[in-house]
């Protein structure tokens, strides 16, 4: 698949040069999940997630520190076979760490997805509503990714795939300036068994690049069941 792997070499090189194209790293932070995935209907179908994130390098030193534990869920309706329209709630405790204010959050989301030979393009729009102690962020994201197997056009049981997208952030909240964030991601996985997948890889975070720029690298690591 020689289109493929020419998609492959673009993300590649796009991640590559937006990490090397800023003046230092801000941090490196360790991502885990685990997401249960349910079809309830043709049309509908449900997702409930629990994460865990933690700082490996920060201060300019690698240390392990627990920053914060998510636990959420969306409802998704299948509109027709290419659009979806999702709502989700989502629960962030920081509390427990003393890392900062623990978060309320409501997702509103449009998926649009095409696929041809083999490969799946997807469009998301979402906006967010972040509810912490002291203030509301309202945070609108666009995110354009691509899936593919590694082996054909068909993903098999026990082969791998790749997974990689673009997304830009905008967050407006009263107290505070809009701050606009750019985030890129390449992951691999693993279709362990029918109802089983493995996923791994990095994402570049380019956070606030209109105020004062943090540059963070998340190693992603997660398990996807299918129930």
């Amino acid at each position: 698949m020689p289109y493929t792997k020419s998609v492959i070499i673009i993300i590649l090189c796009f991640l590559s040069l937006s990490i090397k194209a800023q003046d230092g790293l801000n941090a490196i932070i360790g991502e885990s999940a685990i997401s249960l995935n349910h079809n309830a209907s043709k049309e509908y179908s449900m997702n409930f997630a629990f994460r865990s994130r933690y700082f490996l390098y920060d201060n300019e030193r690698f240390q392990y520190q627990q920053q914060q534990v998510d636990i959420y869920h969306f409802s998704t309706f299948k509109l027709n076979f290419n659009h979806k329209l999702s709502f989700g709630i989502y629960y962030r405790n920081r509390d427990w760490f003393d890392t900062g204010s623990d978060e309320l959050r409501f997702t509103e989301q449009f998926n649009y997805t095409k696929q041809k030979l083999g490969v799946r393009y997807g469009h998301r729009f979402r906006t967010e509503q972040r509810i912490l102690k002291n203030k509301t962020i309202f945070r609108q994201r666009y995110r354009f990714a691509v899936d593919f197997p590694l082996n054909g056009e068909k993903l098999d049981i026990g082969e791998a795939y790749l997974v990689s997208a673009t997304e830009g952030l905008l967050s407006l909240s009263k107290p505070d300036k809009p701050e606009t964030d750019l985030r890129i991601s390449t992951q691999i996985g693993w279709q362990i068994t029918e109802s089983l997948k493995l996923q791994t890889g990095l994402e570049h975070r380019l956070e606030a690049f209109n105020l004062v720029a943090k540059n963070n690298l998340f190693v992603l690591t997660s398990a996807i069941f299918k129930i």
